[in-house]
């Protein structure tokens, strides 16, 4: 079911998100100071391309440079995707079908926001 689910997602959500968080990241890769959230965009852009078996948990030893660099994330362009996450999970949630969709969306939002310092890892 898994597959069934992550392969409808790649075609209506999956692909576009993930490239746009690739750009995002190859962006942030040109600055020395912002690669790690690069690293972040393309950990995101993996998890935005096959989201459905995995979960986002913390990371025990992320330290306050994690938090900093969160918040400078947060300001620059955390709201602004996690605004998308909400819009696209909502339009998903109209449908009975796209339920699961729309959950996979706001599943996004908390790495979106805050992506230095979490994981993801399979379920």
């Amino acid at each position: 079911m898994r597959t069934l689910l992550n392969v409808i997602w790649l075609i209506f959500s999956g692909l576009w998100m993930a490239l746009g968080y690739a750009i995002a990241g190859a962006i942030c890769c040109v600055l020395v100071v912002t690669i790690p959230f690069g690293l972040a965009c393309f950990r995101i852009a993996r998890y935005a391309l096959w989201p459905f078996g995995y979960r986002v948990t913390d990371r025990h030893d992320a330290g306050v440079a994690s938090g900093v660099g969160n918040v400078i994330w947060l300001i620059v362009a955390g709201i602004w995707i996690s605004l998308g996450h909400i819009a696209a999970g909502v339009a998903f949630c109209v449908t009975v079908i796209g339920i699961p969709f729309g959950i996979a969306h706001f599943k996004m939002i908390p790495v979106s926001l805050m992506p230095l310092g979490r994981e993801i890892v399979p379920v």
